[in-house]
């Protein structure tokens, strides 16, 4: 770089002394400002429902039935899949049978009970006779109730062979089919399917931990698509207090409001974090140029003769403000900047200027 400056001043040099044998080229320029810059940084985010539930099977069994495809609309309640409940259903129905029985054995040692109290009361009975009809009794009595408990725990567990949506809300993925064996017991757990709740999302994004003193709820957030397009701005909202270790950044979340471009959980888009904003010099997009993969402008100087000459000044360049470059380093508020012709400029060329 220091090179590329001697080679400025020495070709300056050359033009201040021919200057007169030269015609000044007119050209276009502005004058360099201060304008309100954000400080920012890109990172890939990830859109996610407020809301959404990953739906596990409960119980082992072939799946037998699938009822919706992925993007459908259902309703809290509606069923999605079927595990294959035959062999629960045999186990309710064998319950009901003990239950039953269980009942029948209890009512008699009721009726014996209330037959024996009238008798004992009668002095017919003795006080033993009295004694084991309770017992009897107290026996039938818990052996019905487990059995009625039994019972309703089975029925219970049937009702999880019927995979329903807890909410309103939109079907996922389906990465099982018909026939495959889903199980609770295996590690990981198979995933049926998720549920989303449409109408709240959010975007969340992970921040480099060599920016965690930086970050804070409040920070603006401007949301882009892949192709650059801004779809709208938000801030963060909230920040995760530990460090995630397989990326090893701090999530952030920011609401997002659903339109036409954001409708989609775990749909990728672009997040750009506004830290700060301080003044900053900005010029054209269009004067700007490459050399050698350094960037220059040329500036307007005024020669001691009152003439004009092209210095090719390099610069370094920050983020684009619309269509204009914040500089970093290289120019002063006030400098002239070419704007125009910059493809027939050389550094010391005899230029008159046309502010722009």
């Amino acid at each position: 770089m220091g090179l590329a400056v001697i080679g400025c001043q020495q070709g300056a040099q050359k033009a201040a002394q021919a200057g007169p044998g030269m015609q000044a080229m007119p050209v276009k320029t502005v004058a360099v400002s201060l304008q309100p810059v954000a400080q920012s940084s890109e990172y890939m985010a990830t859109i996610k429902s407020r809301r959404t539930a990953t739906i596990l099977p409960q119980v082992s069994g072939l799946l037998t039935k699938i009822l919706v495809h992925s993007g459908d609309h259902v309703k809290a309640g509606q069923m999605l899949m079927e595990i294959d409940p035959r062999q629960q259903q045999a186990t309710v129905a064998s319950q009901g049978a003990t239950e039953r029985q269980k009942k029948a054995l209890f009512d008699f040692d009721t009726i014996e009970l209330d037959r024996q109290k009238k008798l004992f009361a009668a002095g017919v009975t003795s006080r033993d006779a009295l004694d084991q009809a309770q017992q009897a009794y107290d026996n039938a009595k818990a052996d019905y109730e487990a059995a009625l408990q039994t019972r309703n725990m089975q029925e219970e567990t049937l009702g999880y062979y019927s995979i329903r949506a807890p909410f309103d809300g939109v079907v996922g993925d389906i990465p099982v089919h018909l026939g495959d064996y889903v199980s609770p017991l295996v590690s990981p757990s198979t995933v049926l399917t998720t549920v989303d709740q449409p109408g709240d999302l959010e975007a969340y994004i992970y921040i480099p931990t060599e920016r965690s003193s930086e970050a804070r709820i409040g920070l603006d957030v401007e949301l882009f698509d892949t192709s650059g397009k801004l779809l709208q701005k938000s801030r963060i909202d909230f920040l995760s207090p530990q460090v995630d270790p397989n990326l090893q950044g701090i999530l952030a979340k920011a609401p997002v409001h659903p339109t036409p471009d954001i409708m989609r959980n775990a749909q990728l888009i672009k997040a750009r974090v506004i830290w700060s904003t301080r003044p900053m010099a900005v010029v054209p997009v269009l004067a700007v140029t490459r050399q050698g993969g350094q960037s220059f402008v040329y500036v307007a100087q005024k020669q001691p003769n009152g003439n004009f000459v092209a210095t090719q000044t390099p610069v370094t360049l920050g983020d684009t403000v619309g269509n204009s470059y914040s500089i970093t380093a290289g120019l002063n508020a006030g400098d002239q900047v070419v704007v125009s012709s910059t493809q027939f400029l050389v550094n010391g060329m005899p230029v008159s200027p046309i502010p722009g």
